[in-house]
């Protein structure tokens, strides 16, 4: 009609293109971090370069660990809404849970800043600016800390509670066990390497050692000598132990002490280990090392027999890469006999490198470790599909042996019908 209004139709980009949009920022503020990163490396002085780079990666290195459990439990949690396998009900989660997509959001926003606050530290102290690269680690820690625990209903309030809470059940063990306590201490076991590191950054921060190269004398309060760190590095098992004894407390089965036996070969690794430092090297190599190696060589087979064995039951191939809509993947894992070999091969081998990460005496070259704490968070990641859907068959076999017990028999079903008259 003449004079009538057309009305403006918005035009929204596609979310296609807003993705790969997001992708093309994330990898051009990658490159700057890169660029700024090298070139304030390349300042210092020869002699300082290496020990503030060491210094750079103690402080954030952890923290991108954690952002990449985070991505990989959001991984985790992805494959589970695609399978038949109810995570949710597994884990006793409420409505308002987290779900892949927020997960994978929060790991996004930490895998910016983190990056972000050592580009930072490191451009700064380079240009001579030494206080303010020294602020940096500690805002970004302080920020965290508030995000973690702030009480106001912001960053998903009701899942940090819950979190919160499931981690002050695995410090105190004091009521019954459930699969979530149990199930976090888990994952904890295997970031020992990261609490390790956050208290060494930590303890720099409350002395004032940030930017300084007073914490680099093996015997100063946050050296690499100090008890801490392999009291740190078994906090974590102690605690999955003194789980395993209250589950024992609570329903008198052996395996429970079996369980617990398992934790506790992580202790002597991890303790010969720090005797390095405070032995004579010829009683170190004479009698502490062959120690060292046989209960290296104990823990990890036993550990690798418990996943195998107790944790993943594969006594038939798991069904957790059979999707609901059949994909390529579908075809790819379900079903396939090289899953289950990878598997076996995969966790064996790098159980076996984790006694790598718990020796204190064999941590010289950071980057080694790292790589070697990232691949027990990749191993970590492969055990929670099987750990998880083991328990979720768990649960519906339990339901099918109650519906089938509460059903009334077929006899019972004819001498309840001969009480009728016809």
């Amino acid at each position: 009609m003449k004079g009538a209004t057309i009305p403006s139709v918005a035009i929204m980009p596609s979310p296609l293109f807003l993705w790969r949009f997001k992708v093309v920022l994330f990898l051009l503020w990658g490159l700057c971090c890169c660029k700024i990163s090298w070139d304030s490396v390349m300042r210092m002085s020869v002699d300082l370069r290496d020990l503030f780079l060491y210094e750079a990666f103690l402080y954030y290195n952890p923290l991108l660990l954690v952002a990449l459990m985070i991505w990989l439990w959001g991984v985790n949690l992805w494959v589970f809404a695609q399978s038949s396998v109810n995570y949710a009900k597994v884990f006793d989660l409420p409505q308002t849970h987290l779900s892949h997509r927020e997960i994978w959001r929060c790991a996004t926003w930490l895998t910016l800043i983190v990056p972000t606050s050592m580009t930072a530290y490191l451009y700064l102290y380079s240009h001579g600016e030494v206080s303010l690269a020294a602020s940096q680690p500690v805002l970004l820690y302080a920020i965290l800390l508030m995000i973690l625990l702030s009480p106001f209903d912001m960053f998903y309030l009701s899942s940090r509670f819950y979190f919160l809470r499931t981690v002050w059940r695995i410090i105190l063990p004091l009521q019954a066990i459930t699969f979530p306590d149990f199930f976090l201490a888990d994952i904890f076991t295997s970031m020992s390497k990261v609490f390790s590191d956050l208290e060494r950054s930590v303890c720099r921060m409350v002395n004032r050692q940030v930017a300084t190269i007073a914490w680099f004398e093996a015997d100063s309060i946050c050296g690499s000598h100090s008890v801490a760190i392999p009291l740190v590095l078994m906090l974590p098992y102690l605690c999955r132990l003194f789980q395993c004894l209250r589950q024992y407390k609570d329903t008198k089965e052996k395996t429970c002490l079996l369980n617990a036996l398992k934790y506790s070969t992580a202790i002597p690794v991890i303790f010969l280990s720090a005797l390095k430092y405070h032995v004579h090297p010829d009683q170190w190599v004479g009698f502490y090392r062959p120690l060292w190696l046989i209960s290296s060589v104990v823990n990890s087979l036993y550990s690798f027999y418990w996943d195998i064995k107790r944790d993943w039951d594969l006594s038939i191939l798991t069904r957790i890469f059979m999707f609901k809509n059949p994909s390529i993947w579908t075809y790819l894992l379900y079903g396939q006999n090289w899953v289950l070999y990878w598997v076996l091969g995969s966790n064996l081998v790098l159980r076996c490198t984790w006694t790598y990460k718990l020796s204190a005496h064999l941590r010289h070259n950071y980057l080694t470790v790292f790589t070697i704490a990232a691949l027990e968070i990749l191993r970590r990641w492969q055990w929670v599909f099987f750990r998880v859907e083991n328990e979720w068959n768990k649960m519906t076999a339990k339901q099918n042996m109650e519906m089938s017990s509460d059903m009334p028999s077929e006899g019972d079903r004819l001498l309840d019908s001969s009480n009728h008259t016809v």
